[in-house]
C-alpha cells in the first residue's frame, strides 16, 4: 500500500471561516465597535491629521429607512472611511430633518379631525416632536445596522434650541441686509395641505388638461385692418390649459416681434400669430378662413408690440378691461401666440405684469375655492371648475375649440396631489438683491468642486433661471419666522436687537416658546413699531420653509459645533441628485446671502436606485428592496460591495439576483483572504520575513510589483471618488492573484521544508498582499476586514501593541512593504509580463491537451515553446525551475524562430510522479527517503518525519 504523506504537507490553516454567515456575525461585531467606542478612537488616532468634514444631509425622520437611504449613507461613510484609513481627521455628525409638513399631517391622521380641531398649537408641536424622535430612533437603528461609523449618540436634530437659533442667526443677517422681503406674488400652493411651496418641494408628472381657445372681445378694431375692410368688431384668440385661471384674466400677452393677422372665419374676426394660423384651424376644424388682406391681396401684418395697448373686455368678468401686452415669454410652439395673462396665477404672468403695470386679481382662497370676486363661478373647487367654465364660455359664443392634452403638471412633494398657482402675501428671498443670484452662481463655477463635474451645469441652469425664494409656510410645526407685526398699523417690526433677543430665546427654550410667550416677556423693553410708535406687536404666524432649516445647517451644525471638528465651509456635501434644487441650492443661498461665501468645498451627487429594469420603485409595482430585509439574507457587507460596484453619479439598480451576482464576488474576495491567513498560519513576519529582493523568485517580484500597483490604483480611486474603480480593480487584482499567483505557489507553499526561504519568500508576498488588501477594503466590507483582522498569524495577533481593529491600523505605504522595492522594480516586473502573455499562449495549449486525454494534470506536461528572439532571451534569463513553477509543468524548453507569434508544443513528460508533491521528476535522489523526489525528501528531513 502506497504511503500517505499528506499530514506531511504544509496545508494551510485558519479558524476565518469560508462562509461568513454575515446576517448572524454582524451585529456582534456592531456590538464589538461599540464597546471599544471605534468611531471616537479613530477621531484620536487622526487628531493630528488633516481635517476632512463631510457634513450630513438630514434625512426625514418619517419611516423606516429605505433602500435609497442605504445608498446614500453607505457612499457617505466609504468617503470618511476612506479618509480616516489614510489619517485624515473626520468627524461625522449624522442628522435629521424633524419639521415640516409629513410629520404634522401624520400626527393629524392619528388624533383624528375631531381632536385636531380642538388641539393647542404647542400641544400638537408636542406630539410632532416626539413622532419624530420616534422616528429618528428608528433610522438610527437601521444606518447603524449598515456598519456607518458616525456621532450617533449626539446627533444634529432640527427641533433642538440650538439648531433652532440657527435659523434665526441667517434669517437677521439676510433681513438686514434687505434680501428677505414680505411680498404677493403668485407661488406654487397645495391646496390640500393649505400651504406654500418651493420649487423644490414640487415634482412633475403628468396630468390630462383641457385645452381651450377663446375669443376675447376688442374694444376697437386695429385701424390698419379697420382701413381694409374689417367689420366693426373683433376678437383676440387665446389659449390656455387652465380655464379656472380666466376669472383672474386682466391681459393678453402677445410676442413682440412675431407677425400677427386677423382671420375672418365663420363670422369672426380674430387676431393671431400668422405662423400658428395653420395649426389652430385643424384644431378648431376651419374648412374656410382668410385673412384681412390690403389691395395686393397679402395679409395685412402687424407685429405684437404693435398691438401694445389696445384693450379688450375681460373673459368672465365682464366689467373689467383687460389690455393687450408683449412680453419674451410668449412663444410660438403651440396656441395663438396670444397668452391669456393672470398675473396673480403665474410667475411669468406675474413678472410680465408687473413690467406694464396690470393689475393682480385672485379670486381663490387657500382651499383652492373660488371667492365672491369670480363672480358666477364663486365657491367652485379649481378642479371642478373648468367644465363649468368651459360650458358657460360655449353658451356665451366664445369658444372657438377645445381638447384634451396630456402634458408635465406640477405636484406637492407630500401629497403628489396637482398644485395651483395662486397669489398670496408670503415671505421671499430675493435672488437680484445684495447679487444673490450672481454670486452663487460665481461660487458654483469658480469656487466649488462637482463630483461628477458635469454637475455645476444643472445646479447652475437652476439657479440661473430661478424665481425668488418662497420661504414661509402656513403651518404649526417649524421654525417661525423671526419677525413681528404692529398690531396697529401691521408694518414689519424686525431689528438687530429683536432678533438677538429671539436668538437668545430659541438658544435656552426652543421655538415652542415663540407659541407660548408673549413678545414683552423676551424682547428688549421699549421695543416698538417705528412707523407709528405702538408697543403691542404680533409675532408671525408664518413657519420657515424646511428647505431654509435645512439649508442653514452649515450654521447651526458646522458652525456651532466647530468645537467638535466641524469646519465651516464643510470639505464636502453629499446627496442624491434631486438636492441640486434642494439641499446644495438651499445651503448655498443662505450661505451666499449670509456670508458670501459657499457652504461646501466639493457636492457629490448619487442617482436613485431602480429595480432590475430601470423602474423607480413604488408599492404599486411591488419593487421596493427593504435594506433589513437585504442584510438579514446576505448581509451589510453585500450591500456594501453593492455600492461600491455601481456608478453611483447614475441611477442604480439592485434585486435580488443583481445581490446575489454580488454575493458570489464577496465570497471570491473571502476565499482570498482565507487562503492568504491560512497560508500565513506558521508566519512571523518579525523573524520570517525575507528582507532581500534578490532573494524573492521572480513571480514574487512581479506579485509584489502588481499589488504596489494595486495600491496606488486604489488610493487614486478613493482620492477621486471612484468607488466603482476600486472595487473593479481589487476584483480584477483578485482573479488575477487566485489565477496566477496563489496557483503557481501553492506547490512552494505546500510541498517545501516549512522553513525553506523559498516557502518563505512567498509567504512574505503574501503578507504584503494581506497587509495591503485587508486595508484598503476597510471602507468598503468594514466587517469582513476587521474579522480578518482578528485571525492574523498568531504572531502578529498577540504581538505587543498591535491595534484592536483594522479601522486604526492606517494605511499602507510603499514604504511598508518588506523587502524594500529597488529602483528597478518596475523594469523587472514589465520583463516577467512578457512570460505572463507567454503563459496565456501555454494555458491555452495545456487545456486542449487535457481535452485530448493527452494529460490529465498540468504537472503532467513537458512544453516546448516557439517564439520570437527578443521572448527567449527573456525566458532564458531566469534560472532553472523559474518558469516551470510559472506555467505548472514538469520541464520547458524554448525555440527562436521567425515572426512575432508564440505557439506551444505539449508532451508527456519523462519521469515519475513524485507520491508527495505529484511533480514528474526523478525519485530517490536522497537515500532517507527514496520513494520522493529529493525537494520532498528535504523537506521531510527537515519536519523529522520518519517513515512507518
Amino acid at each position: 500500500m502506497a504511503k500517505s504523506y499528506k499530514d506531511t504537507m504544509n496545508l494551510p490553516k485558519t479558524d476565518f471561516a469560508m462562509r461568513g454567515n454575515l446576517p448572524e456575525n454582524e451585529p456582534k461585531r456592531l456590538e464589538k465597535w461599540y464597546a471599544e467606542d471605534i468611531y471616537h478612537r479613530v477621531l484620536e488616532k487622526n487628531k493630528d491629521g488633516k481635517p476632512f468634514v463631510l457634513h450630513d444631509g438630514p434625512p426625514y425622520a418619517n419611516g423606516p429607512i429605505h433602500i435609497g437611504h442605504a445608498f446614500n449613507k453607505i457612499l457617505k461613510d466609504f468617503v470618511v472611511k476612506s479618509h480616516a484609513q489614510r489619517g485624515y481627521y473626520t468627524p461625522y455628525i449624522p442628522g435629521w430633518d424633524c419639521h415640516g409638513q409629513p410629520i404634522e399631517h401624520m400626527v393629524e391622521v392619528t388624533i383624528g379631525p375631531e381632536r385636531m380641531a380642538e388641539i393647542s398649537q404647542p400641544e400638537l408641536r408636542q406630539l410632532c416632536r416626539e413622532w419624530a424622535e420616534k422616528y429618528v430612533d428608528v433610522q438610527r437603528e437601521g444606518f447603524k445596522r449598515l456598519g456607518v461609523n458616525a456621532e450617533w449618540d449626539k446627533p444634529y436634530l432640527t427641533f433642538l434650541p440650538n439648531f433652532e437659533s440657527g435659523n434665526v442667526e441667517i434669517f437677521k443677517e439676510m433681513y438686514l441686509k434687505g434680501s428677505v422681503y414680505r411680498g404677493r406674488k403668485p407661488i406654487h400652493w397645495c391646496k390640500r395641505c393649505h400651504t406654500a411651496l418651493a420649487e423644490a418641494e414640487i415634482e412633475y408628472g403628468d396630468e390630462v388638461s383641457p385645452s381651450i381657445f377663446v375669443k376675447f372681445k376688442m374694444d376697437i378694431v386695429p385701424g390698419v385692418w379697420e382701413a381694409a375692410g374689417a367689420a366693426p368688431e373683433a376678437y383676440v384668440l387665446i389659449w390656455t390649459t387652465t380655464p379656472w385661471t380666466l376669472p383672474a384674466n386682466t391681459a393678453v400677452s402677445l410676442a413682440p416681434e412675431a407677425d400677427y393677422v386677423m382671420v375672418s372665419v365663420d363670422g369672426s374676426q380674430l387676431i393671431m400669430a400668422k405662423e400658428l394660423v395653420e395649426q389652430v384651424a385643424q384644431v378648431a376644424g376651419w374648412e374656410n378662413y382668410s385673412f384681412i388682406s390690403n389691395a395686393a391681396g397679402e395679409p395685412i401684418i402687424m407685429k405684437g408690440k404693435e398691438l401694445y395697448g389696445l384693450t379688450y373686455t375681460c373673459p368672465v368678468r365682464q366689467d373689467l378691461k383687460g389690455t393687450l401686452i408683449y412680453g419674451d415669454h410668449v412663444t410660438l410652439d403651440t396656441g395663438t401666440g396670444c397668452v391669456h395673462t393672470a398675473p396673480g396665477h403665474g410667475q411669468d404672468d406675474y413678472l410680465v405684469g408687473l413690467e406694464f403695470d396690470i393689475p393682480m386679481l385672485m379670486p381663490v382662497d387657500d382651499n383652492g375655492c373660488f371667492t365672491d370676486e369670480a363672480g358666477r363661478f364663486a365657491g367652485l373647487d379649481t378642479d371642478a371648475a373648468n367644465p363649468v367654465i368651459i360650458e358657460w364660455l360655449e353658451g356665451q359664443g366664445t369658444l372657438v375649440a377645445k381638447q384634451e392634452i396630456n402634458h408635465s403638471y406640477p405636484h406637492c412633494w407630500r401629497c403628489h396631489q396637482p398644485v395651483i398657482f395662486r397669489a398670496t402675501d408670503q415671505w421671499f428671498v430675493s435672488m437680484e438683491e445684495n447679487s444673490l443670484r450672481e454670486n452663487a452662481l460665481h461660487a458654483i463655477n469658480e469656487e466649488v468642486r462637482w463630483i461628477p463635474a458635469w454637475a455645476s451645469n444643472r445646479i447652475g441652469s437652476m439657479v440661473a433661471e430661478r424665481p425668488d425664494w418662497c420661504i414661509s409656510r402656513q403651518r404649526s410645526w417649524g421654525v417661525p419666522i423671526p419677525v413681528f407685526k404692529c398690531a396697529k398699523c401691521s408694518s414689519t417690526v424686525a431689528t438687530e436687537a429683536t432678533f438677538d433677543a429671539i436668538i437668545d430665546l430659541f438658544n435656552t427654550e426652543g421655538a415652542d416658546a415663540w407659541f407660548t410667550k408673549q413678545p414683552s416677556e423676551y424682547l428688549p423693553k421699549g421695543t416698538k413699531c417705528e412707523k407709528c410708535g405702538c408697543t403691542e406687536l404680533i409675532p408671525e404666524k408664518d413657519i420657515l420653509d424646511v428647505w431654509w432649516e435645512s439649508g442653514v445647517t452649515h450654521t447651526a451644525v458646522c458652525k456651532h459645533r466647530a468645537d467638535e471638528g466641524l469646519t465651516f465651509p464643510a470639505d464636502m456635501y453629499l446627496e442624491g441628485s434631486d438636492q441640486h434644487r434642494g439641499w446644495f441650492q438651499s445651503s448655498l443661498l443662505t450661505s451666499v446671502g449670509a456670508y458670501g461665501v459657499p457652504p461646501y468645498k466639493s457636492v457629490m451627487h448619487c442617482g436613485f436606485t431602480v429595480d432590475e429594469q430601470g423602474r423607480k420603485m413604488s408599492k404599486s409595482l411591488g419593487n421596493g428592496v427593504d435594506p433589513a430585509e437585504v442584510m438579514n439574507k446576505f448581509g451589510a457587507d453585500v450591500l456594501r460591495l453593492w455600492v461600491a460596484s455601481v456608478d453611483y453619479s447614475q441611477d442604480v439598480s439592485i434585486s435580488d439576483n443583481i445581490l446575489k451576482q454580488v454575493s458570489d464576488t464577496y465570497r471570491r474576495f473571502r476565499n482570498t483572504f482565507r487562503f492568504l491567513l491560512g497560508s500565513l498560519d506558521d508566519f512571523n513576519d518579525a523573524t520570517d520575513a525575507i528582507t532581500n529582493w534578490d532573494e524573492l523568485e521572480p513571480i514574487d517580484q512581479w506579485a509584489r510589483v502588481r499589488t504596489l500597483k494595486l495600491l496606488n490604483d486604489v488610493e487614486a480611486g478613493y482620492e477621486s471618488y471612484r468607488y466603482n474603480v476600486v472595487y473593479r480593480e481589487v476584483y480584477e487584482f483578485v482573479n488575477d492573484l487566485s489565477a496566477v499567483y496563489m496557483d503557481v505557489i501553492k506547490d512552494r507553499l505546500y510541498s517545501e521544508a516549512p522553513a525553506s526561504p523559498r516557502r518563505r519568500a512567498a509567504q512574505t508576498v503574501l503578507m504584503n498582499i494581506l497587509e495591503v488588501m485587508v486595508r484598503i477594503l476597510t471602507p468598503i466590507i468594514s466587517f469582513t476586514t476587521d474579522e480578518v483582522w482578528e485571525h492574523y498569524p498568531l504572531a502578529m495577533r498577540e504581538r505587543e501593541g498591535r491595534v484592536s481593529n483594522v479601522q486604526l491600523a492606517g494605511w499602507p505605504t510603499a514604504a511598508d512593504f518588506v523587502p524594500a522595492f529597488p529602483e528597478n522594480a518596475q523594469e523587472v516586473a514589465a520583463a516577467f509580463d512578457q512570460m505572463m502573455d507567454v503563459r496565456e499562449v501555454v494555458t491555452k495549449a495545456l487545456e486542449t491537451a487535457r481535452n485530448e486525454k493527452l494529460i490529465g494534470k498540468s504537472q503532467e506536461a513537458a512544453l516546448f515553446v516557439k517564439a520570437p528572439e527578443a521572448i527567449v532571451n527573456v525566458a532564458k534569463s531566469y534560472a532553472a525551475g523559474v518558469l516551470e513553477e510559472l506555467f505548472i509543468v514538469s520541464s520547458v524548453a524554448f525555440e527562436v524562430v521567425e515572426g512575432e507569434d508564440v505557439a506551444v508544443d505539449v508532451k508527456v513528460a519523462e519521469g515519475e510522479k513524485c507520491p508527495r508533491c505529484w511533480n514528474i521528476c526523478e525519485l530517490g535522489g536522497n537515500p532517507a527517503h527514496e520513494d520522493v523526489c529529493e525537494r520532498c525528501a528535504d523537506a521531510l528531513i527537515a519536519i523529522g518525519y520518519v517513515a512507518e
